[in-house]
């Protein structure tokens, strides 16, 4: 697809992998919804991007995803492409996951996305096609103590995705999964529950990503319609 001249929605736009993504796109020529929860955030975001605007919304309540995606529709005229990068990680053993939180992790990383896209394909259809690309993770592909939880939500995502490629491909909707490595955003700092995910680039870890690269391969996804996009080669075949 070319971006230039579509209409993209970006969820978690307020920061890290949706803000660079958002800039991005807008760099390319494209007109960006900007959502996050935090209106002020994304009204100083979107002064710097011509062609933007705020739409506020917890992509955990599936009203307001619904009313979001009404409500770019009214303002822009169409949506051609949806980035669903809202997430948050429950980092926790397995045996201390707590039904309510992962719930909430739930809620928020796959079921969101899932609302998000049932909204914008109608609308996509009308249009001839469109693009959908959701943000996973490469613990996806891995089995790491501590972030079953985060892991099997994101599983989750990968599965609908992947089956919605295959449902929607006559339609010619593209939807793709995104899998970035481990990325320099607040994303560690605001796990459900509290607390931090204990690890740093000393821990015999690669160099960690900074968003922009994930956004770049974000723009690789739009463009090429490929189902799996891995931000980095080594992450191919881990599943």
């Amino acid at each position: 697809m070319n971006i230039k001249g579509k209409v993209a929605i970006v969820t978690g736009a307020s920061s890290g992998i949706g803000e660079a993504t958002a800039r991005l796109l807008s760099e390319k020529g494209a007109s960006v919804a900007l959502v996050a929860r935090s209106k002020e955030i994304l009204e100083k975001i979107s002064g710097d991007l011509p062609n933007s605007k705020v739409f506020p919304a917890n992509m955990s309540d599936f009203g307001q995803v619904r009313d979001m995606v009404k409500e770019v529709k009214k303002a822009f005229g169409s949506v051609d492409i949806l980035i669903n990068c809202a997430g948050r990680g429950y980092h926790v053993p397995v045996l201390s996951i707590d039904p309510v939180k992962y719930h909430e992790l739930f809620d928020l990383d796959v079921l969101g996305p899932l609302v998000a896209m049932q909204e914008v394909v109608p609308i996509m259809k009308k249009e001839g096609g469109g693009s959908i690309i959701n943000i996973s993770s490469g613990t996806s592909l891995m089995a790491i103590p501590g972030i079953g939880a985060y892991s099997s939500a994101k599983r989750a995502l990968n599965a609908i995705s992947l089956t919605a490629a295959s449902e929607l491909e006559e339609d010619n909707i593209k939807v793709s999964v995104v899998y970035p490595y481990i990325t320099k955003t607040n994303f560690h700092k605001n796990l459900i529950g509290g607390g931090e995910w204990d690890m740093d680039e000393s821990d015999d870890l690669p160099e960690f990503d900074e968003p922009e690269i994930v956004a770049k391969k974000i723009l690789e996804a739009v463009e090429t319609g490929a189902k799996e996009v891995y931000v980095h080669d080594w992450m191919k075949g881990r599943k």
